[in-house]
């Protein structure tokens, strides 16, 4: 990731951690909460023993999966962020999470360590340009055993152009405001307001997927298409 934008983002980020999480819920009508139980479903059927969180921000998504997984898996939840991460000790499941400090563009972890890695509602933020996020995609499957699967939970663009310019819509008029509104900062949710229209559908990012050297991608779509859950195997 160019490291001028990457400051940018940590920066964004590191501003907004205490209403983060409410932020999120507000603005799904707490629909993220159930898209990202579906996803830590697909990791528990996918089983191992070692699961990664990455970008895990507050760790909303590691504590699904901790909701999810057998007693005896061990999870990590790993963000560049640590304002962010710290959110995740104030959890009941923190004690129970392993956290690991750290940039994504480089990940701490040997080849072949996980058997599943996740990453939800961050994707776009490593989306600086294609190949960025080519190379990202690269590293997680780098550290995934062989076999292993990768989970990616993130906005996409409805197929239904009414819905799309309708959602569209509702990102322009509603995110910036409540965002401001409820972490007083302005940029974060300006931020996150023109990434997620200008995300990639469901089937581009699915090709992408394949293009970073996985297989069996596969992919549904959440809500009319206003999220999407894709699946990718090592």
């Amino acid at each position: 990731m160019n490291r001028s934008a990457d400051n940018g983002i940590q920066e964004i980020f590191s501003k907004i951690p205490k209403t983060y999480d409410l932020i999120n819920h507000i603005l799904t009508f707490g629909l993220d909460i159930l898209w990202r139980k579906k996803a830590a479903k697909l990791a528990r059927k996918h089983g191992g023993e070692r699961w990664l969180d990455v970008c895990s921000g507050t760790g909303d998504m590691a504590g699904s999966l901790y909701k999810a997984a057998l007693p005896k898996t061990r999870i990590v939840a790993l963000d560049f962020c640590l304002p962010m991460l710290k959110e995740i000790e104030r959890k009941p499941q923190g004690k129970r999470v392993s956290l690991c400090v750290s940039n994504c563009n480089a990940l701490p972890f040997a080849d072949n360590t996980f058997d599943v890695v996740t990453i939800s509602f961050a994707t776009r933020n490593l989306n600086i340009d294609r190949e960025t996020l080519l190379r990202r995609f690269g590293e997680f499957r780098r550290v995934l055993k062989p076999g292993g699967k990768f989970i990616n939970l993130e906005t996409s663009q409805p197929l239904a152009k009414w819905f799309r310019e309708a959602f569209h819509w509702y990102i322009a008029l509603m995110v910036k405001p409540i965002g401001y509104i409820f972490s007083g900062s302005k940029t974060a949710y300006a931020y996150l307001s023109y990434t997620i229209p200008r995300f990639f559908p469901a089937q581009e990012l699915e090709k992408i997927l394949y293009q970073a050297g996985f297989k069996k991608v596969d992919f549904s779509q959440l809500t009319f298409g206003i999220s999407a859950i894709h699946t990718a195997v090592k």
